[in-house]
């Protein structure tokens, strides 16, 4: 390079570093918005499942209020909800109960033939190996017994938490469903003139955004639910009603739910029919991955805003590492809401723009 020329910039090395100042942006306030968040976890999370109520129950609500009064509607609406839930949840109890004696006869015989299966080539594992091993884990829960009942005496206050929490969405989702765009009218008043109107924008983006992903991420997840469940049933794998609803909740972790879910359902068919079906379960975990991937998600998804991979990837691991596997859940919905909120604005900013260079 001569003396007093300006080095030049490629054009990749410069893509390049306008994405990776974008990612690491994107990281960071994850990251920071997880952490204030988890200081009142309790609080946020019992809010964001208020939203995704509302966003669920809203429209119903809306059809029912036609004929019916308001209020009512509402309760009409969250009592045929809850009623649902817990018949799907006593429906699941029920195919465990029914199924528990021969599962457990099942997994008896599973862990024979696993056993005899990694005695054989290609693993020629020593024939004491497991045997030594499930006398260790046994004296492991005899030496531990106090501090497992008090881990389980402490887990008893996280149920408590867990059943405040969720009092306190079905709280705030009755508000919301009720009286949602008035609460959200009242907050605007009492902003400065000056940012209303921009606050009018990102917010209808937000909820736009947020009831978007709400609707897709749920059809995603029961489809996922549905496939799996009814691969499982063929297959005649056991418990294949709450292995679908494991599916469901799981499916609302991108990227990382879905493939974890179905591994326990291959480790549930690896012990009740052997390495042939686990294998196929296996070859499932495969194909749901690309069904969801390149098919579910681009169809359902549309009509919200869509991530690149990388970005739901980053996005996942810093809410997951900030708040655990909440943050995993709530960080895509997250970072979906602020990317469209900075788009409207920006759109917005470059609409008046283009009005007030019209008028001169």
């Amino acid at each position: 390079m001569r003396p007093g020329t300006t080095p030049t910039v490629t054009p990749f090395l410069r893509t390049a570093a306008a994405y990776a100042w974008r990612l690491l942006i994107v990281g960071v306030l994850v990251y920071s918005l997880f952490a204030v968040l988890g200081r009142f976890h309790e609080i946020g999370v019992a809010l964001f499942l208020g939203l995704v109520i509302t966003a669920l129950l809203r429209p119903v609500a809306d059809v029912v209020a036609r004929g019916l009064p308001r209020p009512a509607a509402v309760a009409l609406t969250l009592l045929g909800s809850i009623a649902f839930v817990l018949g799907v949840l006593t429906l699941v109890g029920e195919a465990v109960a029914g199924e528990r004696t021969t599962l457990v006869r099942e997994f008896r015989e599973g862990v024979g033939r696993i056993e005899d299966w990694l005695e054989r080539p290609p693993f020629r594992m020593d024939p004491g190996a497991l045997s030594d091993l499930q006398a260790k884990a046994g004296e492991f829960v005899s030496s531990h017994r106090s501090t497992l009942v008090s881990e389980a005496l402490s887990g008893a206050g996280h149920v408590v938490a867990v059943l405040t929490t969720l009092a306190l969405a079905l709280f705030s989702a009755v508000f919301f469903v009720h009286s949602g765009d008035r609460q959200w009218a009242w907050f605007q008043e009492q902003l400065p003139r000056s940012v209303r109107d921009r606050v009018a924008v990102g917010g209808r983006a937000a909820w736009r955004t947020f009831t978007g992903y709400t609707h897709g991420i749920v059809l995603v997840a029961a489809a996922n639910a549905v496939l799996v469940g009814l691969a499982l049933w063929l297959l005649g794998v056991p418990l294949a009603v709450p292995l679908a609803l494991l599916e469901f909740l799981a499916a609302f972790v991108p990227l990382i739910g879905s493939p974890v879910a179905l591994a326990v359902a291959a480790v549930v068919a690896l012990a009740s029919q052997g390495p042939v079906v686990a294998a196929i379960v296996i070859a499932l975990i495969v194909v749901m991955g690309q069904i969801e991937g390149h098919l579910l998600h681009p169809l359902v998804m549309s009509w919200a805003v869509r991530l690149h991979p990388l970005v739901v990837a980053v996005s996942v691991i810093a809410g997951s590492i900030a708040a655990g596997i909440v943050g995993a859940v709530v960080a895509v919905p997250l970072v979906s809401v602020v990317w469209s909120v900075h788009t409207a604005l920006r759109k917005a900013r470059g609409a008046a723009a283009e009005e007030l260079t019209a008028k001169e």
